[in-house]
């Protein structure tokens, strides 16, 4: 639909010859910055890159820690690894899927950095008293907002909500690139400074190379202007899903009261997800498993010390989170098929919906 579009903005880069950072890299922070409501936006070459330099941007090193959830991409522990900082997990939400904010306070400690809250699969964290929590003990906020797009927190764009906030552009996200790619956006212009520095080869021993090709950005600049569209389109998949298979026994994501959720994810829960996803998958449809493991669980970060049962929503979420198809384009019969396949005799028989 809109190659045409991207096929000139590639090849307006090209004649450019400004292929890094650059006018195109100027314009897109710009647009997508006002998009967040943040008046300050840094083009960086990856969303994780953009966890770890707002990190390091706040000063978090060795000694620090930083909370954040056990059930996320493992990309947000890794950027916390990464400055010497040790990550501080706590259990997520069973509804929502994110952070649990009942248990945030007790965590925090005199060694608490920052609060890194994951908006998994494209709902956003209960940030109104994560934020109060983290005020009342003098801990900076950032929000992974890399899976969420386009999502909305009490009527305000997903961005703009903490001290710093990171997004991916990674090709499965909602607002893609053709490659990897990521943002940092702020209200705060120091740290805004701080970061540019930081990602082109600044004074910090900790800079270097994380900055934003400008193909990607000229490419994004012709996508930003059709996420909301995309967006709704995501919301609508979502509720026919949701419509077709309220009445199995299946859990099917809630959008909470607060919530503008960007689907990034439509995330079922089923107690016999592999049983299910054999079957579809002998259907012809493909889904897949976001995350098969919780991060402490995962033999790379073992050295956690975090055993099997600290976090048991994130790990009994771990082995029964199965994702279905969803993506702007999806056509209303491909929606209606999948759900025919869920509920097919055979898924009965056998208590798949249980």
């Amino acid at each position: 639909m809109l190659k045409n579009e991207i096929d000139t903005a590639v090849d307006r880069v090209l004649k450019s010859g400004r292929y890094v950072l650059g006018p195109e890299v100027e314009a897109f922070e710009s647009e997508f910055g006002s998009s967040c409501g943040a008046s300050h936006a840094i083009g960086l070459n990856s969303g994780t890159n953009a966890i770890y330099l707002s990190l390091v941007a706040l000063g978090v090193g060795p000694g620090d820690e930083v909370i954040t959830v056990a059930y996320t991409f493992e990309a947000t522990v890794a950027a916390i690894l990464a400055t010497g900082a040790t990550p501080r997990l706590i259990d997520i939400d069973p509804q929502s899927l994110t952070m649990d904010v009942t248990l945030l306070e007790n965590e925090i400690t005199h060694r608490t950095k920052a609060v890194i809250p994951v908006h998994l699969f494209g709902q956003p964290a209960d940030m109104d008293p994560i934020l109060a929590i983290s005020r009342r003990h003098g801990v900076s906020v950032i929000e992974d907002a890399c899976q969420a797009h386009g999502a909305a927190y009490k009527g305000t764009p997903v961005g703009g909500l903490g001290d710093l906030s990171c997004f991916s552009f990674y090709p499965s996200k909602n607002l893609s690139a053709c490659g990897d790619a990521g943002m940092v956006v702020t209200k705060n212009a120091s740290l805004a400074d701080a970061i540019r520095g930081l990602r082109n080869w600044g004074p910090d021993q900790r800079s270097g190379n994380y900055r934003m090709a400008a193909l990607q950005a000229a490419i994004l600049r012709v996508k930003l202007p059709h996420l909301e569209a995309w967006t709704t389109r995501r919301r609508f998949i979502a509720s026919r899903y949701t419509e077709l298979l309220r009445d199995t026994k299946l859990g099917l994501p809630l959008t909470m009261p607060y919530s503008g959720h960007a689907f990034h994810i439509y995330a079922i829960r089923s107690s016999q997800r592999d049983a299910l996803q054999e079957h579809l998958r002998d259907q012809g449809i493909e889904v897949g498993v976001h995350y098969p493991q919780a991060v402490h669980q995962k033999k790379n970060y073992s050295g956690l010390n975090y055993n099997t049962g600290a976090f048991p929503v994130a790990e009994q979420l771990a082995t029964e989170q199965l994702s279905l198809p969803i993506y702007p384009e999806l056509p209303d019969g491909t929606v209606a098929k999948v759900a025919t396949a869920i509920r097919q005799p055979i898924v009965q028989k056998h208590r798949i919906l249980s």
